[in-house]
């Protein structure tokens, strides 16, 4: 095991000394500092080191990049500084204390859905390579490799399976990670969620939007029955004499899940301090579950999917109207990468998670677009500074990196860092909007946004429009980045050869 005692006493007088840091962890490849004073940080020195690729500071906390070796860089950090070894939740609590209200919304939202982001991924690409298998393709005469693939179709169900699993279950994700982050029991926040989508109690969402779509009258429907449907009289229906409330479930849904979650947390914490001790195991989460269900299917997941669908409709009005849509490409397209240094795209996983359930999503495409044009930047950035050793690894791991849709090496190890691969890749990401808007580019969900596997989570129609952007927005950025390094946007920081 490589020693960083050296490194490690260096790191800890470039941010400020012992006395400057009110707490540090790590994550899978940076240290995380939450400092008293980020101003006496020197990030230049701390550059310079060796085992750094990088800094910036995100969500309040001052952010070293270290790399896959960072937990023994870590390690040998808290043996030479003495410092105490903290956990994530302390120092994004000691951090999040000098955020304004906006930025502590913002962590709140991605601390609900960064931690599902791997199931989100996952079911993303199965549904995209379940939708890939079940295409027609030319050089089948028009047949799928379902149809021409003797055993193709069991692959295809099992990949399928996978992918409904996630999306079609979302709310038992989102309910869990919810109240977990609320301070809730998370065992009752799994219960919740999976109330929002019990078949056979609940009607299944996307028979409700069928109904819906079609103009027909769901109360009737329910209330009276449809043998259009297979829905018999009363079937979703809880008569309470005086009002019938019509049970509809939240399959794929966000904000229903989302807010139910937070107020399963309020509701419990509530029973809880009014329980007596002897009673709290069998009272608090019978009495939880009960009102904060009956709350749900009453108040808040209708008014939750009104607002889900008013979010659907605002950003399909903005990147689906002829004319105004290329607006929204260009907008988002030069956008999207200086919200990830904010941290404020985060708030772009509802939205995308509320478009895949109404069908598909417009905005994921232009996500992926804008890390790939930041991985061209970046892999030019490793032709450009060839005399520079550590700068030329760096851009090479934070290529390969970015190719698998993780951007921020190449962020901070190098686009930033010298500012003009950066221009370079937002003109890069937002022509690749462009295309891909006017190609009305849709993905089945989230998935992998780089250039590596990103087109497997675009539906099958629109592939090779998605291959058509992504080569111009990574072929754009590397090739504006090689030209700009020949101009004043070039301050020269790094010898080249």
């Amino acid at each position: 095991m490589k020693s960083y005692q050296d490194e490690a006493k260096k790191l800890l007088n470039f941010v400020g000394g012992k006395e400057n840091v009110a707490s540090v962890t790590h994550c899978a490849t940076r240290l995380r500092f939450a400092l008293v004073d980020e101003a006496k940080a020197d990030s230049k020195g701390i550059q310079a080191l060796s085992a750094v690729k990088g800094t910036f500071t995100n969500a309040g906390q001052f952010q070293v990049i270290i790399g896959n070796d960072v937990a023994n860089f870590y390690k040998d950090f808290i043996g030479v500084s003495g410092i105490e070894t903290a956990s994530k939740e302390d120092v994004k609590k000691a951090a999040m204390s000098k955020q304004p209200i906006l930025q502590r919304m913002v962590a709140h939202l991605a601390e609900i859905f960064v931690p599902l982001i791997p199931a989100l991924v996952a079911g993303g690409l199965m549904l995209g390579l379940g939708n890939f298998l079940g295409a027609p393709l030319k050089a089948l005469g028009e047949k799928s490799l379902v149809e021409a693939v003797p055993y193709m179709a069991s692959l295809s169900k099992f990949i399928v399976w996978i992918g409904v699993a996630v999306f079609g279950m979302l709310p038992v994700l989102v309910t869990w990670s919810t109240v977990k982050k609320f301070k809730g029991n998370e065992a009752l926040g799994i219960v919740l969620g999976l109330m929002l989508v019990l078949t056979g109690f609940m009607l299944n969402a996307y028979v409700y939007g069928n109904i819906v779509s079609a103009g027909e009258n769901i109360r009737d429907i329910l209330i009276n029955g449809s043998d259009k449907y297979g829905i018999k009289p009363g079937e979703y229906v809880l008569d309470l004499g005086f009002y019938k409330i019509l049970m509809i479930g939240y399959q794929a849904q966000v904000l229903p899940a989302m807010f139910a979650g937070i107020a399963l947390c309020y509701i419990q914490k509530f029973i809880d301090k009014r329980t007596p001790e002897v009673l709290k195991t069998v009272w608090v989460p019978f009495a939880t579950l009960v009102i904060t269900g009956f709350l749900t299917i009453l108040f808040i997941g209708p008014v939750a999917r009104y607002l889900g669908d008013l979010l659907v409709k605002i950003f399909t009005v903005l990147f689906q109207t002829p004319g105004l849509k290329y607006l929204g490409a260009l907008l988002f397209g030069t956008t999207y990468a200086p919200l990830v240094i904010t941290g404020l795209h985060h708030t772009f996983i509802a939205v995308d998670l509320q478009l895949a359930a109404s069908g598909g999503t417009f905005i994921w495409p232009l996500i992926a677009l804008s890390n790939i044009a930041q991985s061209g930047a970046v892999f030019a950035t490793y032709f450009i500074y060839k005399k520079d050793k550590k700068q030329e690894s760096v851009s090479l791991s934070a290529t390969v990196s970015a190719w698998f849709g993780i951007t921020e090496p190449a962020l901070f190890g190098a686009n930033l860092k010298y500012m003009y691969p950066f221009y370079a890749a937002l003109i890069g990401s937002a022509v690749g909007a462009l295309i891909s808007t006017g190609f009305n580019v849709i993905a089945s969900g989230i998935g992998v946004g780089g250039l590596a596997l990103a087109f497997l989570s675009i539906k099958s129609e629109y592939m090779i429009a998605f291959w058509i952007a992504s080569i111009v927005a990574f072929g754009l950025a590397f090739f504006l980045t090689i030209l700009f390094s020949k101009t004043k946007l070039n301050k020269g920081s790094v010898t080249q050869e």
